[in-house]
């Protein structure tokens, strides 16, 4: 038994080393034609031209995502799925590399580039390996991952995890503090939650020399952003990690002696539980609520809920984490803290057992050390072997393990 796993596992990583070319040439391709979320029309005919030359059939999900299928020769038996997201950033890449983004103002600044090359590579090897598995292998090529309601919402919605329904689906993202040729998991709860705050504080302007004739919605906003920190470190569990923070703050008016009528905050709210999260609603709608009456002013909240926080599936990214280990090595194969950032897999991740790992794209003696959403993010392309390769390993032992 360990034989033929031994030499499976060589198969595959031959494979992976033999297309790293062409994986190098798909990210290449995708990084120069950037697309925003949701109008990825040319990357959805570009990865639907890919599958149709490999010979795997698919259809289009969720506007203008891809939803492939690799059917094992051994015929009808489990499911599982692959996931990679599509869409760019509109940031304006500031590398100077061949393979520089042609589309000014729009970047794969996340590395959904290497994501999805990483899953077309992943086709091919299963394409030709289809001998050693039975059941399907489903490709989720997911459009909007930067955007609400998230595309993984509307994949779901298009039928992606029906008829049949996986047994479990994986998703991996580039991680650039992890060198290249390295993968990381996280067990259990791993990212967070993520909603957004909109939030306008109304007062009464006037001279700023005359601030009694006047409802100062900036010396509001300034009780309001101190205080709410409240919530995290007085009033939420410390051994539950949460955050809320302003980005942003503006207000009419031009002049440094003006009280505006109004001031405007936007923001974010982040925890790692969900009934948590929604007292967190209630209470920040009642803290400022309040503070801006106390003031003599009025706030109006807007929370939009965003995606949900990310449970990796323990039994599945444990068994994952040991197959890494024996498809990369040892030490190839790392432990991750826990995130507060957000990810629309977590919404895969409430349907399905679920295993969200990290890719590591780094290379610090070539300075690839950029962190993602940069406009100098880059990775060390050795990484799309790796991406590839892992792929096509998990979806086969995942189908062919007891």
């Amino acid at each position: 038994m360990k034989e033929a796993t031994d030499s499976l596992r060589a198969r595959i990583a031959d494979a992976a080393r033999e297309h790293h070319a062409a994986t190098v040439g798909h990210r290449r391709h995708l990084h120069q034609h950037p697309e925003l979320s949701f109008e990825e029309h040319n990357t959805q005919r570009y990865i639907a031209d890919q599958l149709r030359e490999m010979g795997v059939s698919f259809r289009e999900i969720a506007g203008t995502g891809i939803l492939g299928e690799v059917a094992g020769a051994g015929g009808v038996g489990r499911s599982m799925a692959l996931r990679a997201d599509i869409d760019a950033l509109p940031i304006t890449e500031a590398n100077q590399v061949p393979y520089c983004s042609k589309n000014r103002g729009v970047m794969h600044a996340c590395g959904h580039d290497v994501h999805t090359a990483s899953l077309l590579g992943a086709a091919r090897i299963l394409q030709q390996h289809r001998q050693h598995f039975s059941g399907t292998v489903r490709l989720l090529f997911q459009p909007g991952e930067e955007k609400l309601p998230g595309g993984a919402t509307l994949m779901i919605r298009d039928g992606a995890l029906e008829n049949p329904a996986p047994e479990a689906i994986f998703g991996q993202h580039v991680h650039p503090p992890l060198r290249a040729g390295t993968v990381g998991f996280r067990p259990g709860i791993y990212m967070a939650s993520a909603d957004e705050l909109y939030l306008t504080i109304r007062g009464k302007g006037g001279h700023g020399a005359l601030p009694h004739n006047t409802v100062d919605p900036i010396a509001i906003a300034a009780q309001v952003i101190t205080a709410v920190q409240q919530l995290v470190s007085r009033q939420t569990d410390p051994t539950l990690p949460a955050v809320i923070t302003f980005g942003k703050i503006a207000s009419d008016g031009g002049a440094t002696n003006i009280i505006p009528n109004a001031v405007s905050l936007e923001g974010t709210m982040r925890t790692l539980n969900e009934t948590w999260r929604a007292e967190l609603h209630h209470r920040l709608q009642e803290l400022i609520g309040g503070i801006a009456a106390a003031m003599g002013g009025e706030a109006e909240l807007n929370i939009i809920k965003g995606y949900p926080f990310l449970k990796n599936d323990e039994n599945l990214t444990r068994w994952a984490w040991d197959e890494a280990r024996r498809f990369l090595g040892e030490d190839r194969a790392v432990e991750l803290p826990i995130r507060m950032t957000g990810e629309d897999f977590a919404f895969y991740s409430h349907h399905l057992p679920a295993c969200f790992y990290r890719l590591g794209v780094g290379n610090p003696e070539r300075g690839i050390t950029s962190p993602v959403h940069t406009d100098t993010f880059d990775i060390d392309e050795a990484a799309l072997e790796t991406g590839a390769g892992l792929m096509a390993w998990l979806a086969i032992r995942h189908l062919t393990s007891a």
